[in-house]
């Protein structure tokens, strides 16, 4: 097609909202025209909001609406920002866990021995499953709730999975260390820890105090084995 002008033009498509025109002028160089109204959010505000709206309410009860609502964006840019609904909640889980659930992964990394590492691991569940300011409770644990996505609740389960058998490889290697006896069943020690997170999280969700999630993880401690003079 020509211009008015005598210039070749021609049209080309781009992902997302900021769609432009390219003309090929007289000298072969080609230059764009913007159209369309480039993004008017803030990107980390939005993702946070649509963060909390999933640990709200879960994955299958926050659709699509109700994220447009909270993010205070339109479906066009939720869907060229994020993606659809299943990638914005893959990236909502990665804030997630560096913003708010990355307690575990500190204490393992942290603490001498599997005992203290669980302790920490505990006690901090206790304060960040019941502070004022977001939801009560685990998103990890939670949003797969009722979840007709098959692929969204594989990928919950596998992470409270991973941090099972991180717990477990710890204690395992304070078995070999000596700081464990000999007979202790790793694999159901570990599953106990992760049952007791997970029930933590529930109790949060359901009103429980900091102050009663703490003496819960007093109970759940006190039946670690010992050995000798080795202590945390």
């Amino acid at each position: 097609m020509v211009n008015d002008d005598g210039t070749a033009r021609t049209a080309q498509a781009s992902k997302g909202p900021e769609t432009a025109n390219v003309r090929v002028v007289g000298d072969g160089r080609a230059r764009t025209r913007p159209r369309g109204r480039p993004r008017s959010f803030d990107r980390e505000t939005a993702l946070e909001k649509a963060l909390l709206a999933f640990w709200e309410h879960g994955y299958e009860a926050t659709s699509v609406s109700d994220l447009t609502r909270v993010m205070d964006i339109g479906a066009p840019s939720l869907y060229a920002a994020f993606g659809d609904k299943r990638s914005l909640f893959e990236e909502v889980v990665h804030v997630y866990g560096t913003r708010y659930g990355s307690f575990t992964a500190r204490a393992l990394a942290e603490e001498p021995t599997a005992r203290a590492a669980v302790e920490r691991t505990l006690r901090e569940a206790a304060i960040t499953y019941t502070e004022p300011g977001h939801p009560h409770g685990c998103l990890v644990v939670h949003a797969a709730a009722n979840c007709s996505n098959v692929e969204v609740e594989q990928s919950l389960r596998d992470r409270r999975n991973a941090n099972i058998a991180a717990f477990e490889s710890r204690i395992r290697a304070d078995v070999a260390a000596g700081v464990l006896p000999p007979a202790t069943d790793a694999a159901a020690l570990a599953r106990h820890t992760g049952a007791m997170i997970q029930g933590m999280s529930q109790q949060a969700r359901d009103g429980a105090s900091r102050e009663e999630l703490e003496a819960v993880a007093e109970i759940a401690l006190s039946i670690w084995p010992r050995t000798g003079t080795h202590t945390g």
